[in-house]
């Protein structure tokens, strides 16, 4: 485990926490209470100096829908896709909407928008592209502020949490992953995920008031 460190030094990441990946939008990819997740995801963020946040932003006729024919998670043949995914976080919709209690995306220090092409779906909110060639600014805007330690929660545990906080440690950032910040979309890959993120050199923390008495304990 290590330190928290000065505010100064710290950036908290809202992953994209959107309607689609909640009950409120049962017909999108909802995650059993990925509804729930913003007053944590407002604690995490007393502690870092910079807060920044990402969205998916789906085309309605994207490549890589699922169908009746070609069901979600059917493999999808290109470059900047894998798997299909039922249609989710479009523009104008209520799923492309954060959650219910978090800031509206001009109140934060950064954002990110993407999967915004049709033939394109990545999961991490460093990278557009999956070979993580092309940078969304989040890994520059970090550095140029300083930032040496991030703190994540957002949805899906298992699949753009995951990979965003991969991402981020191998720029070289620690990262803490606030588990009550985040909900996983299958039990299973949750746990692996947790296994690998951990594996790699993520801190898991349960909530932020571990967060709380760190910082009452060395004040």
């Amino acid at each position: 485990m290590f330190p928290l460190g000065p505010k100064s030094t710290i950036a908290s990441m809202d992953v994209d926490p959107q309607c689609s990946f909640t009950p409120l939008c049962p017909y999108d990819l909802p995650v059993p209470e990925g509804d729930i997740i913003a007053t944590e995801l407002n604690r995490q963020a007393k502690y870092a100096q910079y807060r920044i946040a990402s969205k998916e932003g789906h085309p309605p006729h994207a490549l890589w829908l699922a169908t009746s024919k070609h069901p979600t998670l059917t493999p999808i043949q290109g470059d900047n896709m894998d798997v299909r995914w039922p249609a989710h976080c479009i523009p104008g919709t209520k799923g492309f909407e954060l959650i219910p209690g978090l800031p509206h995306p001009s109140q934060y220090d950064f954002f990110v928008w993407k999967g915004v092409e049709p033939d394109m779906h990545p999961y991490g909110s460093c990278f557009h592209d999956l070979k993580e060639h092309q940078s969304t600014g989040v890994i520059e805007f970090l550095q140029s502020k300083g930032v040496t330690t991030v703190i994540v929660g957002g949805l899906a545990t298992d699949y753009c949490v995951r990979v965003t906080t991969l991402q981020l440690l191998r720029a070289g950032f620690k990262v803490i992953v606030n588990l009550s910040a985040c909900r996983g979309i299958d039990p299973k890959t949750t746990r692996e995920a947790i296994d690998e993120m951990r594996h790699q050199g993520a801190r898991m923390i349960q909530s932020s008031l571990e967060l709380e008495k760190e910082t009452l304990a060395t004040s």
